[in-house]
């Protein structure tokens, strides 16, 4: 049955399973979709809830979701026929059709052979109109239609096990390392004697297993529908839409190929924090917060940007700040690779220690937000790797003073927005060397911050239960491995701030004796008394005395942070302890911020 939609109709309606992949009904995924992901739970769940409903309510239908599509007229050689374009629900769309090369493959009835054969490759037919091709088509996924074609068409692909794990697990191909596995899945799966056999499964699923789609032949209206409907499916994200527009001006064939496979693999390997990753190319060439979606601050203010003209109080068009195509995809390619640097882990090469990789680290860890990573890619892009810690450590000063001294979030965004134009201002300086830029931009205001109000909430105010509590311990960490940094420092599965005099000491305590009502309120919840453990906080062990809190509670607890080492090599913990190593942490910081 194919669905009939004209002019601006919106079609809707359920539709069986044999309805779907009956032989005047074809499915293609767009470019602007995301590679095939659906692991183990989803597979298993789908094939879970059909086998259950076959069995308990066999005569009754089953809903498993919903289909939004894009409708519209296509042709092959002399036979034209409707293609519709999955914009929701090809995830499901594609499990199905993988599902039923499987049945195929383990099929002994010829007949359910050929209906599961005919479901997934139609042969041409001129005389009723039917095109020969696959019943879904991967537009410009060329290794996934090999793919398709050698172990889902292909009778007895399924059935090529060795060759299916090797894929699963090695492949670059997003798509093709899930389709793979999923094949092997569905295997597993009817394998399973405990499961529903095939011959009871295949019939239910076929006729009353039903999807509701929605249809409509504007893209428009298709792509609004999609955002209102979409369930258990895998979303479309704004970076989906922009590499479809953006393949589409792609300059030839072959780079537009290339630009695809590279996008997709971006997207297996950064998963839902692509979206994240261009946001940073946003900012670095908007230079402004945000205030609007991905994909609207992409075509609003980089590719169709505006200017206000203040003699026709008007707003008027500007140049782009980039081009659709080729030039998109190669800022993504260059900003991606200085991404990767940053973050590798591995710049010991930078001052032959590993201070640039732990201040990075501490900012991944406990930074309130990303909105230092832009200015960071675009000095890389402009500078290299030369002083560039030198850099990271002004930056990082600015970003935490602004944080801990309270400004807004706007007021913070717009610091690390000029900090952008200031390195692209000094960069474009003429008869300049670049140590004469460096020192330029290294002195400029851009950096400055509220000093007086930063080291007051540090060094007067209490900060524990304050955000930037484990970053400041982090960074104390950080200053105090100074200057060798000859340790490599990693993440922690747990990091907790706990405090060496207790918030509530046992009233039979020695902290009761060594600390008076008075110093307790005053410092329990400062700098100096505070610690991070890699662990999760104990009540009880928190509040024995010193010397049984070092041995029974920080003992495992403390191995890979200097400050809390440090302060467990003291004998006793008095006022007199806490107060020099907090005028100690707050004179290391001074120094370091250039107080």
């Amino acid at each position: 049955m194919a669905i009939e939609v004209t002019g601006k109709q919106i079609a809707s309606d359920k539709i069986t399973i044999k309805d779907v992949f009956g032989e005047d009904m074809w499915f293609c995924i767009p470019d602007y979709q995301r590679p095939y992901v659906w692991g183990e739970d989803q597979i298993s769940s789908l094939l879970d809830d059909v086998s259950h409903s076959a069995i308990n309510t066999p005569d009754s239908q089953y809903f498993l979701g919903s289909l939004v599509l894009h409708c519209e007229p296509k042709k092959i050689k002399d036979t034209n026929y409707q293609e519709n374009s999955v914009l929701d629900g090809q995830q499901r769309l594609t499990t199905l059709y993988i599902l039923q090369a499987v049945v195929r493959d383990l099929a002994v009835d010829k007949r359910l052979k050929s209906t599961c054969a005919k479901a997934i490759f139609q042969e041409g037919n001129p005389y009723d109109g039917i095109p020969e091709r696959l019943r879904i088509e991967f537009a410009i996924r060329k290794e996934v239609e090999h793919f398709i074609n050698t172990y889902i068409k292909e009778e007895g692909g399924t059935q090529k096990k060795e060759e299916l794990v090797q894929l699963a697990t090695t492949s670059k191909d997003v798509s093709i390392r899930n389709m793979a596995n999923a094949i092997l899945i569905i295997s597993k799966w009817f394998e399973d004697e405990d499961n529903l056999d095939i011959d009871t499964f295949f019939p239910y699923l076929r006729q009353y297993v039903i999807l509701v789609y929605v249809a409509s032949s504007e893209l428009e209206d298709a792509f609004r529908l999609f955002t209102v409907l979409n369930d258990r499916g895998i979303k479309l994200r704004n970076s989906d839409i922009l590499k479809a527009q953006n393949l589409k001006e792609v300059s030839t064939e072959q780079k537009q190929t290339e630009y695809a496979k590279y996008w997709e693999e971006l997207e297996g390997e950064l998963g839902e924090d692509f979206d994240l990753f261009l946001s940073y190319i946003r900012t670095i060439l908007v230079k402004e917060k945000a205030r609007h979606n991905l994909l609207k601050e992409f075509e609003d203010n980089i590719y169709h940007p505006k200017k206000y003209n203040q003699s026709t109080k008007k707003y008027e068009k500007a140049e782009p700040l980039l081009k659709k195509g080729d030039e998109t995809f190669d800022i993504i390619k260059k900003y991606k690779i200085h991404f990767d640097i940053i973050f590798s882990g591995n710049n010991y090469h930078i001052t032959h220690n590993w201070a640039f990789d732990n201040l990075i680290k501490v900012m991944q860890d406990t930074a309130l937000s990303d909105i230092w990573i832009p200015p960071l890619l675009v000095y890389r892009h402009y500078f290299g790797d030369y002083k560039i810690l030198d850099f990271l450590i002004l930056l990082d000063n600015k970003f935490s003073g602004d944080w801990i001294a309270r400004e807004t979030p706007t007021t913070r965004i717009d610091a690390m927005n000029s900090i952008i134009k200031k390195i692209e201002e000094i960069d474009a300086l003429q008869d300049f060397t670049k140590d004469e830029k460096l020192r330029t931009l290294f002195e400029d205001v851009v950096f400055k911050f509220n000093s007086a109000q930063f080291l007051s909430d540090l060094d007067v105010n209490t900060i524990y239960g304050r955000r930037f509590a484990r970053y400041i311990l982090r960074k104390v960490d950080f200053l105090l491995d100074a200057p060798l940094y000859s340790e490599k420092r990693s993440s922690y599965n747990e990091m907790s701030v706990e405090h060496i005099l207790p918030q509530n000491p046992e009233a039979t305590s020695r902290w009761i004796n060594d600390f008076t009502p008075d110093e307790r309120e005053e410092w329990t919840h400062k700098l100096g008394n505070l610690v991070l453990i890699s662990r999760r906080k104990n009540a009880g062990q928190g509040r024995l005395d010193f010397a049984d809190k070092k041995a029974k509670y920080f003992g495992n607890s403390i191995e890979s942070f200097p400050n809390s080492l440090k302060i467990m090599q003291k004998p006793q913990w008095t006022i007199k302890e806490l107060k020099d190593n907090h005028l100690q942490l707050i004179n290391r910081i001074k120094l370091h911020y250039n107080i």
